[in-house]
């Protein structure tokens, strides 16, 4: 497991606080750069793990939305240390382009640790997809979470993925504790074209906390 050195997203009972403006003001991702604080993940340990065991043994994975790079030190970790990851994020937020220190800070974790090549697309996952043609053996969806935009990322990039691969979304279930909503995108879209979908050819197969692992026909297991 690579759980050391990232601080991942709790879940406790009762709302929780905003923290003292110390700990607000390291949240910023230059302090994740610099190595200060450990990178802060948006997933759960019990997601990080799941996506661990689904990308184990996978030759080509492909990570939509990026953040700090902890999903991505997930996946790297665990999938064929001979395959490629590719990481899909225009790190299009930072107020000053040339002192991106999302994209530094991602990069950052990224290197620290071993696993499969990673391959860094920086474009926005709509044009991303244009010129794609590999097949994907794992893919994770968390990037933009408007509905429009997470069924237009399943649209482009789900028929690339193999037969028994899977697609993971994240923030995409509601769950006790939780910082999820019904008016979620991933939450609206998952639960249209799966959990009530019986015509669908996908099948929901796992799901921890927000995360939801789809697959065709169930075939795929961790």
């Amino acid at each position: 497991m690579t759980t050391a050195k990232i601080r991942f997203a709790e879940v406790r009972p009762g709302a929780a606080g905003r923290g003292s403006w110390v700990s607000r003001a390291l949240g910023h991702p230059f302090f994740a750069w610099a190595g200060v604080r450990a990178p802060r993940a948006q997933h759960t340990m019990a997601e990080h793990d799941a996506m661990e065991r689904f990308a184990r043994g996978c030759q080509s994975v492909v990570e939509i939305g990026v953040a700090e790079g902890a999903s991505a030190v997930a996946l790297r970790g665990a999938m064929d240390a001979a395959g490629i990851l590719y990481l899909v994020d225009p790190f299009h937020l930072s107020r000053v382009p040339m002192l991106n220190f999302l994209r530094r800070a991602a990069r950052r974790a990224v290197a620290q640790n071993g696993g499969a090549q990673a391959v860094w697309i920086e474009e926005f996952s709509h044009e991303a997809v244009r010129q794609w043609s590999r097949p994907i053996d794992l893919l994770l969806i968390d990037g933009d979470h408007r509905e429009s935009a997470v069924e237009q990322d399943w649209n482009d990039w789900s028929p690339h993925v193999v037969e028994k691969g899977v697609v993971v979304f994240h923030d995409a279930r509601l769950f006790a504790n939780g910082w999820t909503s019904p008016e979620y995108g991933p939450v609206r879209f998952v639960d249209r074209a799966f959990r009530n979908n019986a015509s669908s050819l996908w099948t929901i197969v796992h799901e921890v906390d927000s995360l939801v692992v789809v697959t065709r026909n169930g075939r795929a297991t961790a």
